[in-house]
C-alpha cells in the first residue's frame, strides 16, 4: 500500500510492502503523472485496523494507574525494582515471553568534561549538536522538583522517600517472534522510571502502557507476523538514557546472530527501526502571559513524530517517522500527528546512528516540553488524577498510530 508525501517541492512515495518493511520509490517532481493526489488519505489495511480496535481506552488508563502503585518508580530503589517486577508479570500474563538486561549504574561525578549518566552499562554523554529547536513561542520556567515537601500526599510522599542508591540495574524486555522473517524485528519503548515526587503517570507511565498495551495485542494467540518485535521497558532514562545505552552496548554486536547455529533461534534480531514512547498525554497549548497552561486538552492537540536531523540515519528515520504519520491518519480515532526534526533527550537516541530511530511524543522536545509546555513535567502533579480522559485519549491515539504502523511493517495475520 502507497503514500505520496510532498517534502518541499518534491513528493517522496513511501510505501509498507508486506514482509519488507518500508521503502521509498523515486521522487515525483509536482505535476508528474501518479502525483495528481498526492494528499489523498492512504486506505487502511484489514488486518491493522482489525488489531487497533482491540486498543481500549480504559484498559490504557489501568495499566497507567497500575504504575502509579509504585509512585514515581525512581532508578536505583525498592519502588522501582517492585515496577520491574509487576511489569514483568504483566507482559508474561498477555504470552510475550521476558527477559531482562542488567548493568550496572554509577553517579557521574560532576566536573569539567563529565558527562550526563555515565554508567558502566552506559556510553557516556550525548553529541555535540543532538536536538535543539529553532521553534519559538511563551515559554515557561521549568525543573525537577527535589522537595519532598511540595508533594501534599503523605501516603505518596512516603512512598517516594527512599533514596536512590548506586549498583545493579535492571529492565525488562519480551518479543513476539515473527513466523517467516524471525531473526528481523523493530523496538518498540518506553521508560519506566520517573522522578519529582509524583507518580510518573505522564512521563512516562502513558509510554509504558503504551508499549505494554501493544504487547498484549501482538501477543494475542491468534495474531502471527512475519517479522518479530521487541518491547521494552527502560530503565534509568532520567539519570541519562543509560538503560537503552546498556542495551545498545550489550546488544548490538548478537544482530541477526542465529544461536544455536541450525536451531532458526535468534536472539537479538536484526535491528530494523525502533520507536520510541515518552510522554504522551498532555498537549494543552503553550503557557499564557502569566505562565499558566489552559487546563483543558486544546482542540488542534497531535501526537509529535520526531527524527534527527544530526545522526547518521537521518533519510532512513525521516521515512519511518512519515510512515508513522501515515498510519496515524488511517488509524487513529482522535487526534492528528505531525512531524518535526528535533528527536532528543529520550531512549531513542542511543539508536539513532545505527538504525531508523523515532520518538512519539505530547508536545515537541526541545521548543515546547523544554519550554513549559507541560507544567506537571517532573513535578509533584504528575499524578493520575491530574488528567482527564481528553488527555488519556492522546495517549490512546499514540498507541494505534503505533501499533496499525507496526502491524503493517512486521506483515500482520489473524488466524481465522
Amino acid at each position: 500500500m502507497g503514500r505520496v508525501l510532498w517534502v518541499g517541492v518534491v513528493a517522496v512515495a513511501l510505501s509498507v510492502v508486506p514482509g519488507r518493511g518500508f521503502q521509498d520509490a523515486a521522487p515525483q517532481e509536482p505535476g508528474q503523472a501518479g502525483s495528481e493526489q498526492p494528499i489523498r488519505p492512504p486506505a487502511p489495511d484489514e488486518t491493522a485496523q482489525a488489531l487497533v480496535a482491540r486498543l481500549d481506552l480504559e484498559k490504557y488508563k489501568a495499566t497507567i494507574k497500575g504504575l502509579t502503585q509504585f509512585g514515581d518508580r525512581r532508578q536505583g530503589t525498592d519502588r522501582n525494582r517492585a515496577a520491574v517486577d509487576w511489569i514483568e508479570a504483566q507482559l508474561e500474563s498477555y504470552g510475550c515471553p521476558t527477559a531482562r538486561i542488567r548493568y550496572e549504574y554509577v553517579t557521574p561525578q560532576r566536573g569539567p568534561g563529565a558527562g550526563r549518566g555515565r554508567g558502566r552499562g552506559g556510553t557516556g554523554s550525548k553529541r555535540p549538536g543532538q536536538g535543539g529547536s529553532t521553534i519559538f513561542g511563551a515559554t515557561a520556567r521549568t525543573g525537577v522538583n527535589n522537595d519532598p515537601m511540595a508533594q501534599p500526599d503523605e501516603k505518596l510522599r512516603a512512598l517516594n522517600s527512599q533514596p536512590a542508591t548506586d549498583g545493579p540495574r535492571e529492565e525488562v524486555y519480551c518479543t513476539k517472534v515473527g513466523n517467516k522473517t524471525p531473526g528481523e524485528m523493530y523496538i518498540i519503548g518506553a521508560h519506566m522510571d520517573g522522578i519529582g515526587w509524583g507518580e510518573a503517570a505522564n512521563d512516562d507511565g502513558s509510554g509504558t502502557a503504551i508499549v505494554m498495551e501493544l504487547a498484549r495485542v501482538f501477543s494475542s494467540p491468534d495474531v502471527q507476523t512475519d517479522r518479530s518485535i521487541r518491547f521494552v521497558l527502560w530503565n534509568n532514562e532520567e539519570t541519562g538514557l543509560n538503560g537503552a545505552r546498556a542495551y545498545v552496548a550489550q546488544r548490538q554486536a548478537l544482530q541477526g546472530k542465529e544461536d544455536p547455529a541450525g536451531s532458526g533461534k535468534y536472539p537479538e534480531p536484526k535491528w530494523l527501526g525502533m520507536i520510541q514512547h515518552d510522554m504522551m498525554m498532555f498537549d494543552h497549548g503553550m503557557p499564557g502571559p502569566d505562565g499558566k497552561v489552559s487546563p483543558e486538552q486544546r482542540r488542534e492537540a497531535d501526537v509529535n513524530i520526531e527524527f534527527q536531523t544530526s545522526s547518521k540515519m537521518t533519510p532512513e528515520s525521516q521515512k519511518l517517522a512519515w510512515l508513522v504519520k501515515a498510519a496515524n491518519e488511517k488509524y487513529a480515532t482522535d487526534y492528528p500527528a505531525a512531524v518535526g526534526p528535533h528527536m532528543t533527550n529520550t531512549d531513542s537516541t542511543p539508536f539513532m546512528d545505527i538504525v531508523p530511530s523515532i520518538s512519539l511524543r505530547e508536545n515537541e522536545r526541545g521548543a515546547q516540553i523544554g519550554g513549559g509546555w507541560d507544567p506537571h513535567w517532573h513535578q509533584p502533579t504528575d499524578v493520575y488524577a491530574t488528567f482527564s480522559d481528553a488527555d488519556f485519549r492522546l495517549g490512546l491515539n499514540a498507541a494505534q498510530t503505533t501499533l496499525g504502523a507496526v502491524a503493517e511493517l512486521v506483515a500482520t495475520t489473524i488466524k481465522k
